[in-house]
């Protein structure tokens, strides 16, 4: 119904904004990756979602429509309420969510707080084929670095080491390094952490 507003800036915080648009403050709920590329400047649009319930209609805003499709894929999920969306937005890039989703990173999905394991699997499951097909991602590419980056954090875990501390490093490898073998991914990892 309402595809974007655009207006002037009233109040800008990490969760939401206010826009004046000809008169009426609209307030839109925002994830920080679009508070963070909201600048500060009075006119503003945002590419919105409304959401209608029984007791509420509330409006999301997104600097790109990009985070707005993401957002309504990830809703599009049984378990998947405007709010995780909103949280997966704040934790992830949107397009971390996408990788993350192509490539069947359950690690990534599950780091969203609130989102356990069966959650990040149904979003897997449900998502895949359709960011593969919107996206035009390359699967075969993905899942066997996905692997050997998984059995790597696994290990380094096993060895007693912070996760999220392991996945930084291990990301920064296999970003210089996509082909690393697993055993190289440990090696280097250890040396860092």
């Amino acid at each position: 119904m309402i595809t974007h507003i655009k207006g002037r800036l009233v109040e800008k915080n990490p969760t939401y904004v206010v826009i004046d648009c000809s008169g009426v403050g609209y307030i839109l709920h925002i994830s920080l990756h679009t508070f963070s590329l909201i600048p500060d400047i009075e006119s503003l649009q945002l590419y919105t979602h409304l959401q209608v319930k029984e007791d509420s209609h509330t409006l999301y805003g997104f600097a790109e429509k990009a985070e707005r499709e993401i957002f309504r894929l990830l809703i599009s999920v049984s378990g998947i309420g405007a709010n995780i969306a909103r949280t997966m937005l704040s934790s992830l890039e949107p397009k971390k969510i996408k990788e993350a989703i192509a490539s069947g990173d359950v690690g990534t999905i599950q780091s969203v707080k609130g989102i356990g394991a069966k959650t990040a699997q149904r979003v897997i499951l449900d998502l895949k084929d359709k960011i593969l097909k919107i996206y035009g991602i390359d699967e075969v590419s993905s899942p066997q670095s996905n692997t050997n980056k998984d059995e790597a954090l696994s290990a380094l875990e096993t060895l007693g080491f912070n996760r999220k501390q392991a996945e930084k490093v291990v990301g920064g490898i296999l970003q210089k390094f996509p082909a690393a073998t697993v055993e190289s991914i440990i090696k280097e990892s250890l040396k860092k952490l």
